[in-house]
């Protein structure tokens, strides 16, 4: 299939073929017939696209501060590279389209194949297939012309506006900026009994306001408008200003203040800055209120990506409801669309659509994009044609392709083995993934590599719930399988990849790349195993929200299993023998589990270890400090940058930029298949940290010393 995607380094739009997404539970797969350009917010995104390195940086100042954080302690070239793989992958555009139902999800109700749907978000891209939550997914009438369906996104923004402003029938509200989300805004209001007043420094655009049904408009540069307006509303002024203009200019937020009667409300829907002059809201007692995209439920997981609905007595109006709501206006005849949509274009035409927006060479509203009847319906695509393969080879098949691992992993595979094909759930990804780092295939199910008899050695860095059902398919195809911490989420199903790993014959590594950086190898080289240490370990974490993916317990498992895993191991291999107790302990209530906490551990060879995990430190502090006493010695190593050693001498080693040893543990993987060598991590301490990762939560829970 095809799907338009542009290159953030330098804005190039093109239609790209790549696989078919991906069909989730809780998800509908929908062929694509129309999906409607937003000018304010995709010709923003296509216009920064295309503007030079400084320009993009003075336009994203956080992100330029993050890149100048990273600096500190990646050092410039491995920023550089980070940033450029950032600039240089494939970007979707779109977000409000309709289609027809393909494929129904499991734990989906209500939705059959063959039905016409309107869908929102960034799953609804200008694409001919695409895959879409089912709360951000609509029926549709098919009484209802599919072209005026695909505005239903758009519109929900705009109805968002007019509920922010709690406008009420035979009140007013003026609505500044008539672009397409205004000319929406103006007619919902039309369709509530609202007075509606729209305001817009174009004279077409306040036209073709009237034209929609606008009560009043004008043109903001109309000599004494603010007494005109004040005139139209008795003399009070507006119940409700909604200002869906975007702009960095302040005016609009300035009129809205001194148009509104006293305690109106002034909705931000678009954007605009909100450096104003404080007179007129103070004086008026004004309410400014936001208007969050298409409702309750936008940018919260739960309700988008696992279809948890909000009950309709504590949240009457969610972003799904006010979808449904705009259908309902279509059917009833109550929005009038043809008037604003000015341009079709058929897909394989999109690109030139953009250069309207962009260039402002003639009028627009409305774009909408048609797409063909036919489309191809591929989960695998060939990037790069390869006749054949060597068995004795390593051929790689990569599932799950992040940030990580196309900064930390990708980047570090030796070139003599064989980049087979990367399978990540966005058709986008895997094609922009497969074209940068070599790949000959990109694909969007994992079977595509399960399957492929020519590859035998699997990458799994997909999110933590998919770990070890990925590591168990591996493992019972006889495929070498490399798969990032953590290995597994809980005891049932490190115990089910026990017993297939015993029975496979097939390697199994870890992504525990902290024993592999040179400075732990270096220190490791003085410590004899039989000796006990003492080793304290502090991890300035640092704070993770809430709705991250990875402190949902049921993607990503908490950092527990997610993140402190990866200092068990280093421990463990410093100490040289296994553990043997644990107790751990949280910083204040236990709900959740807390991403602060200390572990004390205690080892086979009489080893001790400490380890402080703590999220609620100064960002300004280095993120690792690891000392280990031994014999009468110490060494102390500082965020895998400075290696100290008090023996008999002090000495001090310091490298430029961090090393944590993933370059290392993959090239010692690789090379453990290609020259038949033991995989670098035994897999028994694989499975002992894994497992004692869990006793660390059980000793949580039970507040107890726990024995492995």
């Amino acid at each position: 299939m095809r799907q338009l995607t542009q290159n953030l380094k330098d804005g190039k739009m093109e239609l790209t073929e790549v696989p078919s997404p991906i069909l989730q539970k809780g998800y509908i797969l929908v062929k694509n017939h129309y999906s409607i350009i937003s000018a304010g917010t995709e010709g923003k995104t296509v216009s920064d696209a295309r503007k030079g390195y400084i320009a993009k940086a003075k336009s994203r100042q956080k992100e330029v501060k993050m890149v100048l954080d990273t600096v500190k302690t990646q050092g410039i070239k491995k920023t550089y590279e980070m940033v450029m793989n950032k600039l240089e992958a494939l970007s979707p555009l779109g977000y409000s389209s309709s289609g027809v139902v393909i494929e129904v999800g499991e734990s989906v109700a209500g939705y059959e194949v063959g039905d016409f749907v309107a869908c929102g978000g960034s799953g609804a891209s200008h694409s001919e297939i695409i895959s879409v939550p089912v709360n951000l997914c609509v029926k549709v009438d098919k009484s209802i012309d599919l072209k005026h369906a695909a505005f239903t996104t758009v519109a929900s923004i705009a109805m968002q506006g007019v509920r922010q402003s709690e406008v009420k029938l035979g009140e007013s509200c003026v609505v500044i900026g008539l672009g397409l989300i205004g000319q929406l805004t103006i007619q919902i209001l039309n369709a509530a009994g609202i007075k509606s007043i729209g305001v817009d420094i174009s004279e077409n655009q306040v036209q073709l306001a009237k034209r929609c049904g606008a009560s009043f408009a004008i043109n903001r540069n109309s000599d004494g408008i603010e007494q005109i307006i004040k005139s139209y509303t008795s003399g009070f002024g507006a119940d409700a200003v909604i200002i869906t203009a975007g702009t960095s200019s302040t005016d609009p937020v300035e009129l809205a203040g001194r148009i509104s009667r006293q305690k109106g409300k002034v909705v931000i829907v678009g954007a605009v800055s909100t450096g104003f002059n404080r007179e007129h809201y103070y004086k008026k007692e004004l309410d400014l209120r936001m208007s969050c995209s298409y409702g309750p439920g936008r940018y919260d997981n739960n309700y988008e990506e696992k279809g948890i609905d909000y009950p309709i007595g504590y949240v009457r109006w969610t972003e799904n409801r006010n979808m449904q709501t705009f259908i309902e206006l279509l059917k009833a005849g109550k929005i009038l669309l043809e008037k604003l949509i000015t341009h079709q274009f058929d897909f394989q035409d999109a690109p030139s659509a953009y250069e309207i927006i962009l260039n402002k060479t003639v009028p627009f509203n409305g774009i909408v994009l048609k797409y063909p009847n036919e489309v191809s319906y591929e989960k695998k695509v060939i990037v790069c044609e390869r006749k054949s393969y060597i068995e004795t080879d390593v051929n790689i098949g990569f599932i799950g392709a992040g940030s990580f691992a196309q900064n930390m992993i990708l980047p570090n595979i030796p070139n003599y083995a064989n980049k087979v094909t990367v399978v990540t759930g966005h058709g986008h990804t895997s094609r922009s993934v497969a074209q940068k780092f070599g790949f000959d295939n990109a694909a969007t199910v994992a079977e595509e590599v399960f399957n492929d008899k020519s590859i035998n050695t699997i990458f799994i860095t997909t999110r933590h719930n998919l770990h070890a059902e990925n590591v168990i398919n591996g493992l019972q195809n006889k495929k070498n399988v490399f798969v990032e911490k953590p290995l597994c989420l809980n005891e049932r199903e490190l115990d089910q990849i026990i017993d297939v790993y015993n029975s496979s014959g097939a390697k199994l590594m870890l992504g525990y790349n902290r024993r592999f950086a040179p400075q732990i190898t270096q220190l490791k080289e003085r410590l004899n195993d039989s000796v006990p240490k003492a080793i304290n370990y502090r991890i300035n974490a640092g704070y993770i929200p809430k709705d991250h993916w990875t402190q949902d317990l049921e993607i990503g498992g908490g950092r527990i299993i997610g993140e402190v895993c990866h200092f068990i191991d280093l421990t463990l291999f410093l100490s040289g023998s296994n553990i043997n107790s644990v107790y751990s302990a949280l910083l204040g209530s236990q709900e959740n589990l807390s991403d602060t906490l200390n572990i004390q551990l205690t080892f086979e060879n009489g080893s001790i270890a400490s380890i402080s995990y703590f999220s609620n430190g100064s960002k300004k502090l280095e993120k690792e400090y690891l000392e280990v006493f031994y014999a009468g010695n110490t060494y102390l190593l500082k965020d895998f940058k400075e290696l100290e050693s008090y023996t008999e001498r002090v000495k001090k080693d310091k490298i430029s930029s961090q090393n944590k040893g993933h370059k290392k543990e993959i090239e010692l993987f690789i090379d453990s298949i290609k020259n038949g060598k033991p995989a670098p991590i035994k897999a028994d301490e694989i499975f002992h940290t894994s497992r004692v990762t869990f006793n660390v939560i059980e000793s949580i829970k039970t507040n107890s010393v726990i024995r492995c």
